[in-house]
């Protein structure tokens, strides 16, 4: 299955034992180094149809993580077993939208066993193609369209086991402040993070990096060689090449792409953290560890990157660095978005000294970090609703509404509820009460103006809007702990 550089091993073939291995929820702050213990094995079956589907993976996961040389070479059939298909099948979105074949989950699942069989045989003899992604546009915050890619289902389905198998060995590799789209990872993990790194850390400047159109400027040579130091099975790389060279169909027109990843399946999150993993992470650790003997935090979400230094000469040297690091890989550095700022816990003092105001303020991950204190006067880093995030959720929700206006008030109400709901579940933290209330009273507020139009009698009275909103939109509430309790708890 695998063999070191320069040496010839027999295959192993990983027994299919049941994974009884635990999974830590998240690494702990970004200086844990490699994530071990992250691993991709369930211990639960997923579908009545297959037990410990990942288990048979166990292996794969134990070989990575105690050689980080070997090169795997025999990978290809845990991906067309029809057993790992089947199970794939099973973690797509049942309502996505369909690709360029029209392809439903429903409808491929009427028979489902005949087209696992047929799929497994034609990735077996490959004969399997890849079919061109479906490119769309949704809109951005700044007025922009952003390109989504709509995959077809067989295409979702094949990069779905393959990113399961994949991330057997890489999960042992990926270090512990990476932490955008991998098992048991979410972005409040990395929230965690990098609170408890700003608050107990000699931070005293804060780079906020932005890698421009990141996903859309991944070299695909480049990918390839990074891909090829762990996977040797040709049959895996050329899979993934199939994937990479499909091409999107926009507007009727196929267009081949010679960068970017096929957005829009489960391969593209996957290939973009090992691309970042080699180009970033790995020279990110190896700089902090050789040329500084400070504290300096890192934490990665995707290509969201925020990073924390004690003196901002260092700070500078490090982005001059980066800048030509960014270049070998066909990257950039956003010149507007990258910035450096003063924050900490004497961000203030110091700037009031030199007559400068509050200190700078940064978003990451729909929140803004803002230099704060707690009741006692100690600092404290407060986290508020990104107030551009706020305004396009409210804009969805006002369109929403219009299309809603006639609807039965039952059943806008219990939407409107889903849509609180989900709001609160995500920026429930501390310090976040107010834009909590704020965001509530607005939605509400919408709701009371579509009443008031829908009908010639009369505007609603506010006292029946009252009894409304308080029946239907759920109560603001802190859904999470402080993050240092957090932490503490999952490491």
């Amino acid at each position: 299955m695998m063999n070191e550089r320069g040496k010839s091993d027999k295959p192993i073939q990983p027994e299919k034992s049941p994974n009884k291995v635990e999974q830590s929820a998240a690494e702990g702050m970004e200086g844990r180094g490699l994530a071990e213990g992250n691993s991709v094995q369930q211990n639960a079956s997923r579908t009545p149809s297959r037990s410990g589907a990942p288990s048979a993976l166990e292996r794969v996961r134990q070989a990575a993580k105690g050689n980080k040389e070997m090169r795997f070479t025999a990978l290809y059939h845990h991906i067309y077993d029809p057993e790992m298909l089947r199970w794939a099948y099973y973690q797509l979105k049942r309502r996505a939208a369909p690709g360029v074949d029209g392809e439903t989950w429903q409808h491929y699942g009427e028979a489902l066993e005949e087209n696992i069989q047929d799929l497994s045989h034609r990735l077996k003899r490959g004969a399997y193609r890849a079919k061109p992604v479906r490119r769309t546009y949704i809109p951005k915050g700044d007025g922009r369209q952003r390109p989504l890619g709509v995959t077809a289902l067989e295409d979702k389905l094949v990069q779905r086991a393959t990113v399961e198998v994949l991330n057997a060995i890489y999960e042992t590799d990926f270090l512990g402040f990476s932490y955008g789209f991998r098992p048991e990872r979410n972005q409040h993990n990395a929230l965690d993070a990098l609170h408890v790194g700003l608050d107990t850390k000699k931070v005293n400047w804060v780079l906020d990096l932005d890698i421009r159109s990141f996903f859309d400027r991944i070299s695909h040579e480049q990918l390839i060689k990074l891909i090829r130091h762990r996977i040797a099975d040709r049959r895996v790389v050329r899979l993934i090449q199939k994937w990479l060279n499909a091409g999107v169909l926009e507007d009727g027109e196929w267009k081949r792409m010679q960068e970017g990843t096929p957005q829009g399946g489960s391969a593209s999150p996957l290939l973009a953290n090992i691309y970042l993993h080699y180009a970033l992470d790995l020279w990110v650790q190896s700089w902090r560890r050789k040329r500084t003997g400070e504290d300096v935090i890192v934490v990665r979400y995707a290509d969201d990157v925020v990073m924390g230094f004690q003196r901002k000469s260092v700070a500078q040297q490090f982005w001059e660095e980066l800048k030509q690091r960014m270049r070998k890989f066909g990257l950039e550095l956003h010149p507007e978005k990258t910035r450096l700022l003063e924050f900490g816990r004497y961000a203030v003092e110091r700037r009031r000294k030199r007559g400068q105001g509050k200190p700078e303020t940064f978003n990451f991950l729909g929140f803004t970090h803002i230099c704060g204190e707690t009741g006692r006067g100690q600092f404290s880093v407060l986290r508020q609703t990104n107030r551009k995030r706020m305004q396009a959720k409210l804009e969805e929700v006002k369109a929403e509404l219009r299309r809603r206006m006639h609807d039965p008030i039952p059943e806008v109400g219990k939407w409107l509820r889903s849509v609180v709901s989900g709001h609160m579940h995500y920026y429930g933290v501390p310090s976040n009460g107010p834009a909590l209330y704020t965001f509530r009273w607005k939605v509400g507020r919408l709701w009371h103006r579509v009443l008031s139009r829908r009908s010639q009698k009369g505007r609603v009275l506010w006292d029946r809007m009252r009894r409304l909103i308080a029946h239907w939109l759920p109560p603001v509430r802190t859904v999470h702990p402080y993050p240092s309790q957090r932490l503490v708890v999952h490491t």
